[in-house]
């Protein structure tokens, strides 16, 4: 099949974004994801299939099937502001990884017409489908939740094993630019020692630079709302621009990398 016509599940595309890769970016959100996340921000990402969702008061239909020529139609129309800024198209969800066919013909195509290209994944697949995707990668954005595979479990419903695997075959091939990003959960992983732990663990993969430690926050809580579902996590506080500075002088001050706070 063509690549510009292979169908892929998305919820949003999202303009002028300035986070997720450098510049100004477009960002396709796709349906689907592996992990269960009591923070998840985007709960619409988690089930492949198309719902339902309350959205001020309205009813409101979340996911459409487009091919990858329709969501190019769409990213070339910013190509001045990804020329000027660096930017390009990001994937994001969900788990991008969990659409590995449209994920692949999709960053294909977008390096073909000269659109920079990033992805947002937790690198929870098999290699081979993630090797597969790597030659057509410009800057493969990593999160890493926690070095404790138990905790990681509880807390997302999955183990870290095969995801530590993964960033160590990424950073050894070589392939792609590959960052650390690290989302910092109150009572889960927010502790200097448990962010260390991640970013010691960042600091040996050859060739990563840099981490970002992206504070919790609320945005999403009344999507759940909306669903139907309960969020788990309703008397969590964000963590404040200080402590988030404090975690950002401890990772700096223990390893090579840069850190930033957000992106």
């Amino acid at each position: 099949m063509d690549d510009l016509q292979v169908q892929g599940r998305i919820f949003d595309i999202q303009r002028y974004s300035i986070h997720d890769g450098t510049g100004i970016r477009t960002i396709c959100f796709l349906k689907g994801c592996v992990l269960r996340c009591r923070w998840c921000c985007n709960p619409e990402s988690q089930e492949y299939g198309i719902q339902e969702m309350t959205v001020g008061g309205r009813k409101k239909i979340i996911g459409r099937d487009v091919t990858v020529e329709q969501v190019l139609e769409i990213v070339e129309k910013d190509r001045p502001y990804y020329n000027r800024s660096g930017g390009g198209l990001t994937l994001s969800g969900g788990e991008s990884l969990c659409q590995p066919e449209f994920a692949r013909a999709l960053l294909k195509s977008a390096g073909e017409a000269g659109i920079r290209t990033a992805m947002e994944s937790m690198g929870c697949a098999e290699w081979s489908v993630i090797e597969g995707i790597l030659p057509f990668l410009d800057h493969y954005l990593m999160d890493i939740k926690h070095m404790n595979s138990e905790k990681h479990r509880e807390y997302t419903g999955r183990g870290n094993g095969l995801m530590l695997e993964n960033a160590k075959k990424i950073a050894d091939s070589g392939m792609t630019r590959l960052s650390i990003r690290v989302p910092v959960i109150p009572g889960f992983n927010h502790t200097p020692q448990e962010i260390l732990e991640i970013a010691a663990f960042a600091d040996s993969l050859p060739g990563v630079e840099d981490i970002y430690l992206l504070p919790y926050h609320r945005l999403g809580q009344d999507k759940y709302e909306g669903l139907g579902r309960v969020y788990a996590l309703p008397h969590i506080l964000p963590p404040e621009p200080e402590y988030m500075e404090t975690l950002k002088q401890a990772v700096e001050n223990g390893t090579s990398l840069r850190c930033q706070i957000g992106g």
